[in-house]
């Protein structure tokens, strides 16, 4: 016991001895900086891309550094965000670090003027932002929904919007009259004019469990949208019977209403599409930052309220959601402010338990955006997706495009976005590119 004790004292006395020699203090040296500090992803070039054929869409390629390339979209007034991307982005973000993802978006949504709702302004920060999320998927290796925090699901639900192969892409929205006829098998919009009934049996067979058509539409110019007379109101009714008559409850039909209609005119809307079961009306006022409105149109009908693609940024969502005025979250990430605006936007409809619905109908960069933010998303219960475009013209301007099994869009595979510009876009005739900075 004796020996343990006198081992312990001199173990002791042995430690105060160190802790009281004075040290010699060494210059310090500097730090030899991580990796990770070392290696920067500056921009050095911003590149839009846009062809006559699709006079609504432009690309954007950001080039880093370090070599890679992230790819944006954005769709609408192509030439005016070209303007914004070149003559008011270009000089601020060149040299700045692409990583800094959530500082240039909130740099780029709130410009001194132009940042209200969908602007060309915001529609060019779209562009960016997605293409920054590219890059930072590619940097890790990991596909762009894994960057976000992990998925929530590995696929989602698909719906089609039946808009045909060229409807929205060009100058202006395609509207039907009585001397149009199918270009093609999957000319949607021509279907559920003619017999939205065969076009569900359609659907159904690849499928499909979900579908959108806007047959009120025609209907609205004429008032202005202020009002909807019995005659065209059961007219527009009639494709939703003819749905439930070919496939009763087998396929869930969300209506579109596109923004068209005064209160009184969407409200008697809603309260007929009750007694169909739709999913949704979606966009039912020519304002849809109206929220005392749009509430009140809510507590008038049974008919969920699905909104809004026209809106930009989270406080238009905040304010909707705060009022009870929809039932269901729509976002389009080209027009909203990109992935980073989309992801709070999500975590909105999370807070208030809503389901989220990306949306496209406009470009084939636009709909993987939409699809990674979906996988992501804890509320999301659809993505849309028009066959259509799917299967022709989005093939030849991006090389991958998500795969759809059973009616489920799965997750794509590869880095970042998981999808480039087709090279052969870059070879078209029609082709107009605009750089600033120092290309590769």
């Amino acid at each position: 016991m004796e020996s343990h004790h006198s081992q312990l004292f001199d173990n002791y006395q042995t430690s105060l001895t160190t802790l009281l020699t004075p040290r010699r203090i060494h210059p310090t040296k500097p730090r030899t900086p991580t990796k990770e500090r070392r290696t920067m992803s500056l921009v050095t070039a911003l590149r839009t891309i846009r062809i006559a054929e699709r006079p609504n869409l432009i690309w954007l390629e950001v080039e880093t550094e370090d070599g890679l390339t992230g790819l944006g979209e954005s769709f609408r007034g192509a030439q005016a965000v070209e303007a914004v991307i070149h003559e008011t982005v270009a000089p601020w973000l060149l040299g700045k670090d692409a990583r800094q993802i959530e500082a240039v978006s909130r740099h780029l949504m709130t410009p001194y003027v132009g940042f209200g709702s969908s602007s060309a302004e915001v529609r060019a920060a779209s562009a960016v932002d997605i293409a920054l999320w590219d890059l930072a998927g590619q940097r890790q290796g990991i596909p762009v929904y894994e960057a976000l925090g992990g998925g929530s699901r590995d696929s989602i639900k698909a719906y089609n919007t039946c808009a045909g192969y060229s409807y929205n892409s060009g100058g202006s929205r395609r509207a039907i009259g009585g001397q149009d006829a199918a270009v093609g098998p999957y000319d949607d919009q021509v279907a559920f004019m003619r017999d939205a009934g065969v076009l569900a049996e359609s659907l159904l067979s690849e499928g499909y469990a979900a579908m959108k058509i806007w047959p009120f539409d025609t209907y609205a110019a004429a008032t202005g949208g202020h009002m909807i007379s019995l005659a065209d109101l059961k007219a527009g009714l009639e494709p939703f019977h003819k749905i439930r008559r070919a496939v009763g409850d087998k396929i869930e039909i969300m209506c579109e209403l596109h923004s068209l209609w005064g209160t009184h005119a969407a409200t008697r809307i809603c309260r007929a599409l009750e007694d169909v079961g739709v999913f949704w009306a979606e966009d039912p006022l020519g304002k849809m930052d109206d929220v005392r409105a749009l509430a009140d149109l809510r507590r008038q009908t049974r008919t969920p309220i699905c909104g809004s693609e026209t809106l930009a940024g989270t406080v238009a969502f905040r304010d909707l959601l705060a009022a009870d005025a929809i039932d269901m979250v729509m976002l389009d990430l080209a027009w909203c402010g990109g992935i980073s605006e989309g992801r709070k936007i999500a975590a909105l409809a999370q807070a208030y338990n809503r389901p989220l619905a990306p949306h496209d109908c406009t470009g084939p960069i636009t709909l993987m955006a939409g699809l990674h933010l979906a996988l992501h998303a804890p509320t999301a219960v659809f993505q849309e997706v028009v066959r259509a475009t799917l299967s022709t013209w989005y093939r030849e301007l991006v090389t991958e495009l998500p795969v759809i099994r059973n009616g489920l869009v799965l997750a794509p595979q590869g880095a970042g976005l998981g999808t480039k510009l087709h090279p052969d876009v870059k070879k078209r005739e029609d082709v107009s590119m605009r750089t600033s900075g120092t290309t590769r």
